[in-house]
């Protein structure tokens, strides 16, 4: 019977422990996902907030992009409004000129005219005259118009033949005696005051290296240096094996001394890089053009040639970087103007007018590279524009027989320049050949629209044209570039093939403050 109660209310505490378990575990349920339900409204609202502030962001980006693109839309409405004005500019003033010209033209019609009258009435009265004359001979002579005419001629014939005939063998007899003797012995007293030494031109110059471990930092990082170096001179540096030495090869003197002298400031400096080297460039120049003009007024010293305007002085000092089949241009003006000074002293004439003639005589070949026409007719506008005397005028003009020489001294200057020419070593045909080639390769690469600069380097290999990033873009480069060598096959004889190279660049340039 006690087994049995305890049974029971075992039985009984059992099922009320499970009761209340239950609840127990009920309750906990429903505390969990009441945290639960709390926990998924907090993530939730949470993200909404992230989405509303990502949503304001790229507003605010989109806006933004819409400012800039409106910004640089400004930019470029304005720059073609400039270029339209600019465009518009020039269009006008070529309509003012049109119309100067075409009043002159008017002007000068009518003075052709005028004159074109004045010969018609002359012509009448000299007809009425001669028509009187031979009425008068006609009755003197009872001839007729046809026979008058025929005796007249006849007559006038004889007499100027035979006063010629006597004038020739007069003039070759004086001539056979004297002139030989005197023309030897005026020249070779000339030609041994003057004597002068002479060296072939070069189209290379060399640079000596404090040591070869200065070749890498000339050439630079993937050859930055380097190739900014020839890029800014147009003048090819050759690094080769050569110990402690760069060569400069190029056939414009003037761009190979810019490199040289560029080259050893910036070895000289030890900073070698692409700004600095764009630096020395420039002062490279500057230092250039002074020597330039040192060199033209020692030449004007050298001659005793006084009064030059200050621009034919820095032309003269151009010619000591040009050269004429190898002999050098500057050298052989200072030889000239010697030798005729010399040769008019020995004949009586003006020194100082043969001496300056021969001085400037070949002054055009300072700019003939950079302008149409011979190195005579750019020689004589050049002088016309700094009010020449006419009579040096006319001895440059005529120094290679373009026209007839109007005094000795004009002559004395033609054998002078012949002299000079011709002295054993003065010069050599090649080199000349090989300039005008070159210089030939850099007019048809500047004829094309676009091109700022142009370079022949590699001794003739190849052609570097760098173009106006405004003007030519990436497909037209490769355009011209085709365009460019079809002109060179089409209007050029060369040995191999030439590389035509073109060059785009665009730079963006700010001050820090």
């Amino acid at each position: 019977m006690n087994s049995l109660i305890i049974i029971a209310t075992f039985l009984i505490s059992l099922a009320i422990g499970i009761v209340v378990g239950m609840t127990i575990r009920k309750k906990i349920a429903e505390s969990k996902i009441e945290s639960a339900e709390q926990e998924a409204k907090r993530v939730v609202d949470l993200a909404k907030v992230e989405a509303e502030n990502m949503k304001k962001e790229e507003i605010f980006k989109a806006k933004e992009e819409i400012m800039n693109s409106r910004k640089e839309l400004d930019q470029e409405i304005k720059e073609r409004r400039s270029e339209v004005q600019k465009q518009e500019s020039r269009m006008i003033q070529k309509e003012e000129n049109l119309d100067r010209r075409s009043e002159n033209l008017e002007k000068k019609e009518r003075d052709l005219d005028k004159e074109y009258q004045s010969l018609e009435n002359q012509k009448e009265e000299v007809n009425k005259v001669y028509e009187k004359q031979v009425e008068e001979l006609q009755k003197i002579a009872s001839l007729s118009k046809d026979e008058a005419r025929e005796y007249l001629l006849n007559e006038m014939d004889k007499e100027i033949t035979t006063e010629k005939a006597k004038l020739i063998r007069e003039l070759n007899q004086k001539a056979k005696e004297d002139a030989n003797k005197n023309a030897k012995e005026i020249i070779s007293y000339a030609v041994q005051k003057c004597a002068a030494d002479h060296t072939s031109e070069t189209t290379v110059s060399i640079v000596s290296l404090p040591s070869d471990e200065m070749k890498g930092r000339i050439i630079g990082r993937e050859g930055r240096n380097i190739k900014a170096l020839e890029t800014l001179t147009g003048i090819d540096l050759i690094i080769d094996d050569t110990p402690e030495a760069v060569i400069l090869s190029g056939f414009d003197p003037l761009r190979r001394e810019v490199a040289r002298i560029a080259l050893e400031k910036l070895i000289d400096d030890g900073r070698i890089h692409p700004a600095k080297i764009e630096e020395m460039v420039e002062k490279a120049k500057e230092e250039l053009n002074t020597i330039i003009k040192e060199e033209g007024e020692r030449a004007a010293l050298e001659t005793g040639v006084n009064n030059l305007h200050p621009d034919i002085i820095r032309l003269l000092g151009k010619l000591k970087y040009r050269t004429s089949y190898g002999q050098n241009v500057l050298s052989h003006s200072i030889e000239v103007s010697n030798l005729a000074r010399i040769m008019a002293e020995e004949l009586g004439l003006d020194a100082k007018r043969a001496r300056r003639a021969g001085l400037l005589h070949d002054i055009g070949k300072a700019l003939d590279h950079d302008m149409e026409g011979t190195h005579v007719q750019i020689g004589v506008d050049i002088l016309k524009k700094y009010k020449e005397n006419p009579l040096i005028i006319n001895a440059v003009e005529a120094h290679h027989g373009d026209v007839e020489p109007q005094t000795l001294e004009a002559v004395l200057v033609q054998a002078a320049d012949a002299i000079s020419a011709s002295r054993p070593g003065a010069r050599r045909e090649t080199l000349e050949a090989y300039i005008k080639r070159l210089e030939k390769l850099e007019e048809i690469a500047d004829s094309f629209e676009g091109v700022d600069k142009s370079y022949a380097v590699q001794a003739g290999r190849e052609i570097r044209l760098v173009v106006k990033p405004e003007k030519i873009s990436d497909a037209q480069m490769v355009v011209m570039a085709r365009d460019v060598a079809k002109r060179v096959e089409d209007e050029m004889e060369y040995p191999g093939q030439i590389k035509v190279n073109v060059i785009r660049e665009t730079r963006a340039i700010d001050y820090a403050k």
